[in-house]
C-alpha cells in the first residue's frame, strides 16, 4: 500500500465515522423529543426534528465562536 493509497484510507475512516456519529446524534435527538413530547405521534416527532435541523436554538448561525459573515468572504 502507497502513501496515497493509505492517506485515502485514512480519509475514508474519517468520513465514515463522522456519517455514523452524525447519524448517532440524531437519533440521540430524536429520543430527547420523544421523552419530552411523550405523547407525540411519529409524524409530530419528524415535523418537530424537522424544525430543530432548520432552527437550531443556540446556533441560528452555526457552531463556530464569532461572528456571522457573508460566503465566500470578500476580497480586500
Amino acid at each position: 500500500m502507497d502513501d496515497n493509497s493509505a492517506a485515502r484510507e485514512q480519509l475514508a475512516y474519517k468520513l465514515r465515522l463522522a456519517l455514523v456519529m452524525s447519524s448517532e446524534g440524531f437519533d440521540m435527538k430524536r429520543q430527547q423529543l420523544r421523552r419530552r413530547f411523550p405523547d407525540a405521534d411519529d409524524d409530530e416527532i419528524d415535523r418537530r426534528f424537522h424544525d430543530w435541523l432548520q432552527e437550531r436554538p443556540g446556533a441560528e448561525y452555526g457552531d463556530g465562536v464569532g461572528r456571522p459573515v457573508s460566503w465566500p468572504r470578500p476580497r480586500r
